[in-house]
């Protein structure tokens, strides 16, 4: 049996697998992206100066509202680039002293990020010396221009304080503590009179607060000489916007 025309098939037939392999084994590997290993990174878009006056300050903030209220959001200072910036050292343009309430983030209501902004929280913003100095650590150590106490709507520890005191009840565990510090607002709230005086409570609180900080013996002189404001602002949780109540700069 002549085998001579069966191995020259056998042959051909292996030349071309070999063949569609290697064009196979070509178009995966042009399938893939090549490494970014040594890519250098792309430049991360300018970040906005930092405020340094408190109109500046104030400005940066109620803009950012606004952009909250309306949805028109641009989420500045939250990207890798920023974190690694701030890693080091940090220099917020300003201080939000708020309340406990998990629907009140001054990062986002006032689209900020991260590096901008130093954030108490307490509730009702009731204020106590540890509260007062971490509240001065940012104007006294790295000229912060900025204070902002900002109170909101429906608030659930000026509504138990206020509920204690014009019952006469006290509040269990710490929280009696709270209601003591929310007393000058529940007293100014009465004096004022008028509908809804647990809303009305908040917004005392919001004041006096802001008024308090203004006039204390470290701060006083800050302010005194332009450096430094101090704003009491109201967050509606309805809308989103905040209404300043007291120190906006004119």
């Amino acid at each position: 049996m002549d085998t001579s025309g069966l191995w020259r098939r056998r042959a051909l037939l292996a030349g071309g697998l070999t063949l569609a392999t290697g064009a196979l084994s070509a178009c995966s590997g042009g399938s893939h992206p090549p490494s970014s290993a040594g890519r250098p990174r792309p430049e991360a878009a300018a970040p906005n100066p930092r405020p340094s006056t408190p109109d500046a300050a104030y400005a940066r903030l109620m803009e950012g509202n606004r952009r909250w209220v309306s949805g028109d959001l641009q989420h500045p200072d939250r990207d890798p680039t920023r974190r690694e910036q701030v890693a080091r050292t940090q220099e917020p343009f300003g201080v939000v002293l708020t309340c406990i309430d998990s629907r009140v983030a001054p990062e986002l209501l006032f689209d900020t990020g991260l590096g901008d902004l130093y954030v108490l929280r307490t509730g009702g913003q009731a204020v106590g010396p540890v509260v007062t100095g971490s509240v001065e650590y940012g104007p006294l150590t790295s000229s912060t221009p900025l204070i902002f106490v900002l109170g909101h709507q429906r608030c659930g520890a000026i509504d138990a304080a206020y509920k204690a005191a014009r019952d006469g009840t006290t509040l269990p565990g710490h929280l009696d503590a709270l209601s003591k510090a929310l007393r000058p607002a529940y007293d100014l709230a009465v004096k004022e009179g008028g509908p809804d005086p647990a809303d009305r409570m908040i917004r005392a609180q919001i004041t006096l607060t802001a008024d308090e900080l203004r006039t204390n013996t470290d701060l006083a002189p800050l302010v005194k000489n332009g450096s430094l404001g101090v704003v009491g602002g109201y967050y509606s949780l309805d809308t989103g916007a905040v209404e300043v109540l007291t120190g906006a700069p004119v």
